[in-house]
């Protein structure tokens, strides 16, 4: 299949010949679902903690007495079932969240969300995206002179430390090596810009 070609003036050019496997491959909505998700979980950290009945600050007096009440009979103030006991399953600082998915699986995901933003016309291959200084100014006219709004993702082949530091002030302006694209990040932008060099690296990854 072909993709839309555009130089760095926004002019059009002949059309990039791409593999399908990769930029022409159908949705899998499940797969994707589960790639995204187990990115975010894989992303987590186990710093949440709650106190069970043991770590509760309480006293061991019992509330009142066994029989004669009316009332269920309760040995102390920790119980789970009072208001300030412990928890009864709490959550530990050690909790693992990770979730595996097959280098296959991740592949196909990534392929399949690359395939949606070219058939929904988010995606743009551009020749070339640079800029010479480190100047915030210069990637926001590169940008506007494009056509592109606020939400892109703009991916590059290898490191380009005048970019990186040039888009970084701005908000809603994400700069990624090929290998870094993920799925959260894909799906979360409006628009896509890859560069020509970055298209053979992804096919090169995901092929």
């Amino acid at each position: 299949m072909d993709l839309k070609l555009i130089d760095a003036q926004g002019q059009l050019c002949a059309p990039l010949s791409v593999q399908d496997a990769v930029f022409g491959r159908e949705f899998n909505e499940s797969l994707v679902h589960q790639v995204v998700i187990a990115y975010q979980a894989n992303a987590r950290s186990g710093n949440r903690k709650q106190k069970d009945r043991e770590e509760v600050h309480h006293s061991t007096k019992k509330p009142f007495k066994q029989k004669g009440t009316g009332r269920a009979r309760a040995g102390m103030t920790s119980s789970p079932l009072w208001r300030g006991g412990g928890r009864i399953f709490p959550n530990s600082p050690n909790e693992n969240f990770t979730q595996k998915i097959n280098r296959k699986m991740h592949r196909a995901g990534l392929a399949s969300i690359f395939s949606q933003l070219a058939r929904e016309d988010r995606l743009v291959v551009v020749s070339e995206f640079t800029v010479d200084m480190p100047k915030t100014r210069l990637v926001a006219g590169k940008l506007k002179a494009l056509g592109f709004g606020e939400s892109v993702l703009v991916i590059i082949d290898a490191p380009d430390e005048n970019l990186s530091l040039a888009a970084r002030n701005l908000p809603g302006i994400m700069v990624l090596e090929a290998h870094q694209a993920d799925p959260v990040s894909l799906v979360r932008f409006s628009r896509v810009i890859l560069t020509k060099a970055a298209v053979a690296r992804v096919e090169e990854m995901l092929a």
